[in-house]
């Protein structure tokens, strides 16, 4: 199980204005604050789509974003977008070009969240923790198996539909 951290809170300018544990948040089903997101694009535009494993407290076994996580109290969306890339897909953000896409806010998606993009083809060496498994996949097609009700976290097919709605 993920570790019960304080995640600030935000007003609708995304400025701090307290903090709470992570569990009080999604129990109180609070939208004010903050995420990262990322997705693995390769060469054709397919996107590296995870399935989460089963311990997972929200999604269990869900389709997820390539990389995702909350911002801690106190860290940027750029810290966690490094940190969360490590940990969960092997990848030293330092060597690797990456490409802002936007922000989500929790209108459009279910928090604010920044987005990125990482192109490459190959697989990352994903933690077996986070992902049980994973696939490339159209953004078209993604957006028809989630449309259709494949269980996936609730902002996927926003972000998908908000930053590659070109390919879809």
């Amino acid at each position: 199980m993920e570790e019960d951290e304080y995640l600030d809170l935000v007003d609708e300018n995304d400025s701090v204005i307290g903090r709470k544990l992570r569990s009080e948040v999604h129990a109180e089903k609070l939208r004010n604050y903050r995420a990262i997101n990322l997705f693995i694009v390769n060469s054709k535009g397919e996107l590296w789509i995870p399935k989460r494993t089963a311990h997972k407290r929200l999604y269990p076994l869900g389709l997820d974003f390539s990389c995702a996580g909350h911002v801690q109290s106190g860290d940027t969306y750029e810290q966690t977008l490094k940190k969360e890339v490590r940990e969960e897909l092997n990848i030293d953000i330092d060597k690797t070009q990456v490409r802002y896409l936007g922000k989500l806010t929790p209108v459009e998606g279910s928090c604010f969240a920044e987005n990125y993009e990482i192109r490459m083809d190959t697989a990352p060496a994903y933690n077996s923790d986070d992902f049980i498994n994973y696939e490339w996949v159209a953004p078209a097609v993604l957006i028809k198996r989630l449309d259709a009700g494949e269980y996936a976290k609730s902002s996927l097919v926003k972000a998908v539909r908000k930053f590659y709605k070109s390919a879809a």
